[in-house]
């Protein structure tokens, strides 16, 4: 009987297509303007935003990917919190969920009923109703969610409207890819796995409850663009993002694994799509690699105003430790990023 994870090629949002082959695809897809539609993908943010009154829109999202971890529970857990996390991160709170499925016809069914338990049990956690979903069969399992919420007109939060002086936030550690390719080669022990996994089960739902109490200007999730990815579509149309590198919160041994060559294809696309629009030479290789890291539900990147910054914080980190301010919003120059 064939293994869960063995017919995977690529796994997690690392088996994102790259942006550099998606941008100007889509930009040629026909579509019917509809001015209710308040946030399509022009502009790559997180999710639909669809008015349906004067207060309150739908927001809509799917996400779904092949596994990148052993047990198809955990693997369930992590693809509903990855792609709940769009939701979030648009200041959305979700309604309900309906699975993706794809799955081999000869694997093991009971592989299937684990999948379906862990994503089931972290759509609770959520406080979302599962309504259905869809399922074929496919050469490898496969699995995510769309997800439906509500949000307020005057409280949706952009991936791309910062404001300069700005303060960013990060609310989970970076590396979960390259701890996923240590794992793969013997290099991580169970701690580092084990860290690795929580932080990709983990909901976003408690940090955003939280940014909706403060001027938070723009946010989104990093997930499978990485983290430098993430952070020029926020920032590349009108600002500067300046970040310290040394601030930024790492999983256990990440930099160790980054040095080992462990980094992933989704990585290598990532740089490849940035190319040269973020200045490098300043920045060890290592680094270069954890900031290009595909991240899998990764954490909410957060602009807030700077005199709100550290209450703001302050509050994320009481269910989230690892949480940091990691650099501010400054006018446009030559860079879309600017990295110490």
């Amino acid at each position: 009987m064939e293994n869960f994870l063995s017919s995977c090629t690529s796994g997690g949002c690392g088996a994102k297509i790259g942006a550099k082959d998606l941008t100007g695809l889509l930009q040629e897809i026909p579509r019917k303007k509809d001015d209710r539609l308040l946030v399509g993908f022009d502009t790559a943010d997180d999710a639909a935003v669809y008015q349906i009154n004067e207060d309150q829109s739908l927001i809509s999202t799917m996400d779904f990917f092949s596994p990148m971890v052993e047990d198809p529970k955990t693997f369930g857990k992590i693809a509903a919190a990855n792609a709940l996390s769009d939701i979030y991160a648009m200041g959305g709170r979700p309604l309900y969920a309906l699975n993706i499925v794809c799955f081999p016809e000869k694997m093991d069914k009971k592989y299937l009923k684990e999948m379906l338990t862990g994503g089931a049990e972290k759509i609770e956690e959520a406080n979302t109703v599962l309504a259905g979903g869809h399922s074929i069969y496919d050469h490898e399992p496969k699995y995510g969610l769309a997800v439906t919420g509500t949000l307020s007109n005057r409280k949706i939060i952009n991936n791309n409207t910062p404001k300069e002086k700005d303060v960013l936030l990060l609310t989970k550690a970076l590396g979960v890819g390259l701890v996923q390719s240590a794992v793969r080669v013997g290099l991580a022990d169970k701690e580092i796995e084990k860290a690795a996994l929580f932080s990709m089960q983990r909901l976003n739902k408690d940090a955003s409850e939280k940014l909706k109490q403060y001027d938070v200007h723009a946010c989104t999730d990093v997930t499978g663009f990485g983290f430098l990815g993430h952070l020029v579509e926020m920032v590349e149309k009108d600002y500067t993002a300046v970040v310290d590198t040394s601030l930024l919160p790492l999983l256990p041994k990440v930099y160790y694994f980054a040095e080992e060559y462990l980094a992933t294809a989704g990585g290598q696309r990532n740089r490849e799509f940035l190319g040269k629009k973020v200045p490098l030479a300043n920045i060890a290789p290592a680094m270069q690699e954890i900031l290009f890291d595909p991240q899998t539900s990764g954490g909410l990147l957060i602009s807030v105003a700077a005199d709100k910054a550290q209450d703001l914080l302050s509050e994320i980190q009481k269910d989230d430790p690892q949480a940091q301010m990691i650099g501010e919003i400054v006018k446009k120059e030559d860079a879309p990023i600017v990295l110490l």
